[in-house]
C-alpha cells in the first residue's frame, strides 16, 4: 500500500512528492535494508513513469524523446523529502520459498500510482471534489495545468 502528499502550484501546474507513506509484505524478509532500498527505487522509477517520463513520437513513428535532453526522468531532487518505508511484520510467505520470503524487486514499481493518483485528488479538490479532472499518465506539470484549467472552466460553468 502507498499513500502519497503532494502540492501543487495551480498557477503553472509545476508539482513536488512531499511525503510518501508505504507498507509492502515481503514475507520474511532475507535483508530489510535492502528490500527497503528496492522499495523506494520502484517507487521512484513507478513515480517517474506517471508523472514525469513523456514519450513524443514524430508522425512517422520515431522516438523524438530519446535522450537526456528531451526525456525527464526521477532525480534525487525528486525524492519525496519525507519518505517512509515499513515491512510487514510476522507475515511468512505461505508458498515455499527460500526462507519463506517475497519479490520485492518489481512488486512496488507499480505503488508510484499513488503520487499521480495524489496529483489528480489535490486539482480535483479545487471543485471540493465535485469533478473528476482529465489527467493523462504520465501527469507532467502541463498535464496537471490542463486539468487545473478544466476545473477551473467546470467551476464557472456551474457557479
Amino acid at each position: 500500500a502507498s499513500v502519497s502528499e503532494v502540492l501543487v502550484d495551480t498557477l503553472t501546474g509545476e508539482y513536488k512528492v512531499t511525503r510518501v507513506d508505504i507498507l509492502q509484505d515481503v514475507g520474511r524478509s532475507l535483508n530489510p535494508a535492502i528490500d527497503i532500498g528496492q522499495i523506494e527505487g520502484a517507487y521512484i522509477q513507478g513515480m517517474g513513469w506517471l508523472t514525469t517520463e513523456d514519450l513524443v513520437w514524430s508522425d512517422n513513428g520515431r522516438l523524438l524523446s530519446n535522450g537526456p535532453a528531451t526525456y525527464k526522468i526521477p532525480a534525487v531532487g525528486d525524492t519525496p523529502i519525507d519518505f517512509r518505508v515499513k515491512l510487514m511484520e510476522k507475515l511468512p510467505n505461505k508458498e515455499e520459498t527460500i526462507y519463506r520470503s517475497k519479490a520485492v524487486g518489481e512488486p512496488p514499481f507499480m505503488l508510484g500510482i499513488s503520487a499521480w493518483s495524489a496529483l489528480r485528488d489535490a486539482v480535483s479538490s479545487m471543485a471540493n471534489y465535485t469533478f473528476s479532472p482529465p489527467m493523462n499518465a504520465p501527469a507532467t506539470p502541463e498535464c496537471v495545468l490542463n486539468a487545473v484549467n478544466e476545473t477551473r472552466k467546470h467551476l464557472a460553468n456551474n457557479a
